[in-house]
């Protein structure tokens, strides 16, 4: 048995090797010819230190604290020339990948079903085409797509879960888009390209509270984000808020109703901002912000959504001197490649 370890790198660039047991991640990397910072290799100069986001490990006593203190491993920071997984880990690296001889991982898929959702959202599924290898990324993460004959890309955060070959997408219906006008030609057995994951938007291991707040197509990271969390079993209290202007732009209802069939601590809302809707919750997501949850200072806070949304929120957090216990957002825009922040 392998574990699993993500290598997020500083230019949003994420690589997963595979440990074997009592395998240290320094050696993994190198097998997999990812060349993490090291000096020394025997945890006496610190050069190897990253931060440990999630997973089980034993950094064992061959380290010396001038490499690695007390204080610093107690905020998950670690030595990957002593860091032996016990499960899959997370591992954010404080360097970018290029620096570590390495770069994006790209593959190929083929088109299995385009479902659009009136005007306002295109869901796109797609099958990878290495059968053995199954396009592996944390949940929250996005891919970069080659739109065909166009000479571009676009950015899409992933709405499926890791490890499976079919791969799930929402895309905004955007006038005379460059993805948006392939798609009202493309047919299944079309080949695209893709290259990922990428991004610091992605679910994290804990215990508190989880709301997440979604925009528009920025539903797409939550619904795998949900389907993780309910495969898992998760227990955590979970409120998910989805803001669209329009009727219309509110898209899947019917999967975030589903989850809350399987999770049972799981509520969601839906508001949307044109006044002249008949919606039952109008507005911007901010006026419907669950005051309890927020202040407990224990909650996590997911936000992906438009420029002005993520704004937004921010400035509401600020305004009202709300800490949450962490705040990880992302922010996109139609024609162009996702920002991400934590």
């Amino acid at each position: 048995m392998c574990y699993r370890i993500a290598l997020n790198f500083e230019d949003g660039i994420t690589r997963f090797v595979d440990c074997k047991p009592g395998e240290k991640v320094l050696d993994a990397a190198f097998r997999n010819k990812i060349n993490l910072p090291m000096d020394c290799s025997d945890g006496v100069c610190g050069t190897c230190k990253c931060r440990a986001e999630s997973g089980a490990y034993d950094l064992g006593e061959d380290f010396i604290e001038d490499a690695l203190t007390e204080d610093e491993a107690a905020l998950g920071l670690v030595l990957t020339c002593q860091m032996v997984p016990s499960s899959d880990c997370v591992l954010s690296v404080p360097t970018t990948s290029q620096a570590c001889k390495t770069g994006q991982q790209s593959f190929a898929a083929t088109v299995a079903r385009i479902a659009p959702h009136l005007d306002a959202a295109v869901v796109l599924e797609l099958d990878a085409e290495d059968g053995d290898n199954a396009p592996v990324f944390l949940p929250g993460q996005y891919v970069n797509i080659d739109v065909p004959g166009g000479g571009d890309h676009r950015s899409y955060s992933f709405s499926s879960v890791p490890g499976e070959q079919r791969l799930g997408f929402l895309i905004k219906k955007i006038p005379d888009g460059l993805m948006s006008n392939w798609l009202s030609r493309a047919k299944p057995g079309d080949r695209l390209n893709l290259t990922g994951p990428m991004g610091s938007f992605y679910l994290r291991d804990g215990e508190g509270p989880l709301l997440f707040l979604a925009g528009g197509t920025g539903l797409a990271p939550f619904l795998s984000m949900l389907e993780v969390l309910a495969r898992a079993g998760s227990n955590r209290q979970i409120h998910l808020i989805y803001g669209a202007t329009r009727d219309a732009d509110l898209v899947l209802v019917d999967q975030i109703a589903a989850q809350a069939q399987r999770l049972a601590n799981f509520t969601f809302a839906t508001v949307v901002a044109d006044p002249a809707s008949d919606h039952p919750r109008k507005g911007w997501v901010t006026q419907h912000m669950p005051g309890d949850m927020l202040a407990s200072g224990e909650v996590d806070i997911y936000l992906c959504g438009p420029p002005p949304m993520v704004d937004a929120v921010r400035h509401y957090l600020d305004e009202n001197g709300i800490t949450p216990a962490s705040f990880h957002y992302e922010k996109f825009t139609p024609n162009a490649p996702l920002k991400a922040s934590a």
